[in-house]
């Protein structure tokens, strides 16, 4: 331990007591019971306890300190002013009451899905932080509206106002979990009756909110969910820690990939017409080429209760493939596959719940989102075709191995402290859409062209991500322009672009991540490589020119295993501080 590893022992030992739910998902479980205060008294607790900790992290002389450690002071900086940012400008849980869902979802739910402790012990948490929620929900009334200059977003009103529900469904399963566990264990058969009282108030208090959401605050509201240029740009630089870009730039940036991409497409769609479209003449519009390439793929999907079963199965194949080209090292870490719980079903397709870089030994789990019940024939077989088999093996890449789980496992093993709690969006979703070309580089499924072509249109989809998310935020793009951007532009399914469409609304700065963590992860690559070829008596030139991404071959000098691994074991810092620790 030094002077400085005692000082962001203690910045994080206060900041885990101002924000439990926060602790909770790192791993600190000394405050599980609690929640954070959401009064207006507690915001301006936590916005002098931000700016007494900058105070004291500025000054800490550099010069005094290790270079690991001056990288960690400026993680920590820029942690801090992005907490300040969220506090003092952006202040979410005024105008945006999806917040409540996921603060009471995510406190709730990683103490009835992970066994850290007994049952009988994370149980008890639970049933505190129950006892709590109607008071949080009073908080939540009292909050929600009361910044005079942004009114309440109607669509996150509303949106909210029907997940409380899930969350409420959380308290159920409290309940049932102890009455499971009740006959053979004291301790639960003890709190089992203060665990029923508080489940049904809790649950109550929610579905009330819910009520009270989307029946009285979103017809009344006028509020827009798009955040406009001056706050979306000053949040994306938080997100990207990059204090010069703008919406545009990113913009730009991501309309030449979009050309790229598509022309890909197009030219692999030419060679597979007549092997997915027999005895069909090929179109001459590429459009039409790429789609009825693309519909002809999407028929092959598993049904719809079978998704699950195809990524465990498709796991075993992967990590097999890994050991045999020699990839990369594969970790023991428990990764379990299974479906989205409830409250966080509107939020994506597939996602990865990793253990908090605390929680040591902790499962990971890989959901993938069922069908809706309230959806009809057309809508669920459009989401099926989205989900197709060759998406859903790429989505096992990019979820799993390599990528967010074995990115989390790698993270927690060697970083620092700071670097494993503090993670950063733009590395971990960058990690994923870059490591699934590295995959298809490597050979993974190079008897398959249509995998290829789905490849592209993954990647073209994290591209057009990129695109609405500052469109929509910053020049008023609509539902309809979105839409038809990601079906008629980026050949995604219509129920997959509506939902889409929905999740960048309620997020903002979120969905530019992966196509911009990805491309910073392909520079740092591409350097490294240039680095390689001259140490090894080359020439930087020697590496050659992506015709999109990736595809370099082989490089002298370059250990593509040893590079990959140094990129994932320094926990998930942002972009240019990964930079700095791997080029310097």
């Amino acid at each position: 331990m030094t002077a400085f590893n005692d000082l962001v022992a203690s910045f994080l030992d206060e900041l885990f007591e101002l924000q439990p739910d926060y602790a909770t998902w790192v791993g600190d479980h000394r405050h599980d019971g609690r929640w954070p205060d959401m009064s207006e008294a507690g915001r301006q607790a936590r916005l002098a306890f931000l700016d007494r900790w900058h105070a004291r992290f500025i000054a800490a002389d550099p010069a005094t300190l290790s270079d690991d450690e001056r990288i960690d002071r400026e993680l920590v900086l820029g942690e801090l002013d992005a907490f300040r940012f969220a506090e003092a400008e952006l202040r979410e849980e005024t105008w945006a009451p999806t917040l409540w869902v996921y603060l009471i979802g995510g406190g709730l739910h990683p103490l009835l899905a992970r066994d850290f402790a007994p049952l009988a012990v994370r149980l008890a948490s639970a049933c505190e932080r129950l006892e709590g929620v109607p008071a949080l929900l009073e908080q939540a009334r009292a909050v929600t509206g009361s910044d005079p200059a942004r009114p309440v977003s109607r669509l996150h009103a509303e949106i909210a106002g029907q997940r409380l529900a899930g969350v409420a469904s959380l308290a159920r399963d409290a309940v049932e979990q102890a009455e499971a566990a009740a006959p053979s264990d004291a301790g639960v058969a003890e709190l089992l009756p203060r665990l029923r009282t508080a489940a049904d108030r809790a649950a109550s208090a929610l579905e009330a909110m819910g009520e009270h959401l989307g029946a009285e605050v979103a017809p009344r509201t006028t509020g827009s969910a798009e955040l406009g240029e001056p706050l979306f740009t000053t949040k994306l630089r938080h997100t990207l820690r990059d204090p010069r870009i703008t919406a545009r730039d990113v913009l730009a940036k991501a309309e030449r990939e979009y050309d790229a991409v598509r022309a890909e497409m197009v030219r692999i769609a030419g060679e597979i017409w007549s092997d997915w479209r027999p005895g069909e003449p090929k179109p001459d519009d590429e459009g039409e080429l790429v789609r009825g390439t693309l519909d002809a793929i999407a028929a092959d999907h598993p049904a719809a209760d079978d998704l699950v079963a195809f990524c465990r199965e498709e796991l075993g194949r992967i990590e097999a493939f890994c050991r045999d080209r020699e990839v990369i090292g594969l970790v023991d870490e428990p990764l379990d596959i299974d479906w989205t719980p409830e409250f966080l079903r509107a939020f994506a397709g597939a996602m990865l719940d990793a253990p908090g870089p605390l929680d040591v030994g902790q499962k990971s789990f890989f959901s993938i989102t069922p069908v809706r019940e309230e959806w009809d024939d057309a809508e669920r077989e459009s989401y099926l075709r989205e989900m197709n088999s060759r998406q859903l093996r790429l989505l096992t890449i990019h979820e799993a191995v390599p990528g967010h789980y074995l990115q989390g496992a790698y993270g927690n093993r060697g970083s620092s402290l700071a670097r494993r709690v503090f993670h950063s969006g733009l590395f971990a979703e960058g990690w994923a859409v870059y490591i699934t070309q590295v995959m298809l580089d490597r050979g993974y499924g190079d008897d398959d062209p249509a995998l290829w072509l789905v490849h592209w249109k993954f990647y073209l989809r994290a591209v057009v991500n990129a695109i609405i998310d500052v469109r929509i935020h910053t020049m008023g793009m609509t539902s309809a322009e979105a839409i038809d951007l990601m079906v008629d532009g980026a050949f995604q399914e219509r129920s997959e672009a509506m939902a889409k469409d929905e999740r960048a609304r309620l997020s903002s700065t979120q969905l530019v991540t992966y196509f911009l963590g990805s491309a910073g992860m392909w520079e740092i690559e591409d350097e490294a490589r240039r680095r390689a070829a001259a140490a090894a008596g080359g020439s930087r030139d020697d590496v050659p020119t992506p015709r999109v991404v990736g595809g370099y071959g082989p490089t002298p000098g370059f250990d593509e295993r040893a590079h990959l691994e140094a990129v994932i074991s320094h926990g998930a810092p942002p972009i240019p501080i990964l930079r700095q620790i791997l080029l310097g």
